[in-house]
């Protein structure tokens, strides 16, 4: 399988963005640069136009085919974070409620950790029992700023 990597320049920083010929296989953030490439398959121009809707505040839902490599229940738990409303949150351990482990909210945690496609799969709206922001992968200030975001244009 081919796979192909672009870079996007949001308003909280660089986003790579990694797709085969059809599906999204990653959105991160990353610290490192990177420029638009002309030979892109569809898959990566559309990502691209639905992250500049989300950034612009018009689009709340993505409708992007992706492709997710993890195990069962990691799927679980990303399938069960895309339904986690734009604007709102979710903890931990509704999301083990929500993929049928009701007392797995620290390998829930595990799971958000090694979410593939952050903005998609929106771990950011995942947040501690006490509603305290906790971990992730971009910091807890791009945490912030993405929930900020959402409640800004919801």
């Amino acid at each position: 399988m081919n796979t192909y990597s672009d870079y996007y320049k949001s308003p909280f920083g660089m986003i790579k963005i990694t797709t085969s010929e059809t599906a999204v296989l990653g959105i991160n953030f990353t610290d490192g640069r990177g420029s638009s490439k002309e030979d892109s398959p569809a898959i990566m121009k559309e990502t691209i136009r639905q992250l500049d809707e989300y950034f612009g505040g018009k689009r709340k839902n993505f409708s992007l085919k992706i492709e997710m490599k993890g195990t069962d229940f990691q799927k679980r738990v990303w399938n069960s974070m895309s339904k986690i409303p734009y604007g709102k949150t979710a903890s931990y351990k509704d999301l083990a409620v929500m993929a049928g482990k009701p007392k797995a909210a620290r390998a829930v945690g595990g799971a958000c950790h090694r979410n593939p496609i952050g903005i998609v799969l929106p771990c950011h709206r995942v947040i501690g029992s006490d509603g305290s922001l906790t971990g992730f992968g971009g910091g807890l200030d791009l945490k912030e700023k993405l929930l900020r975001h959402e409640k800004n244009h919801y």
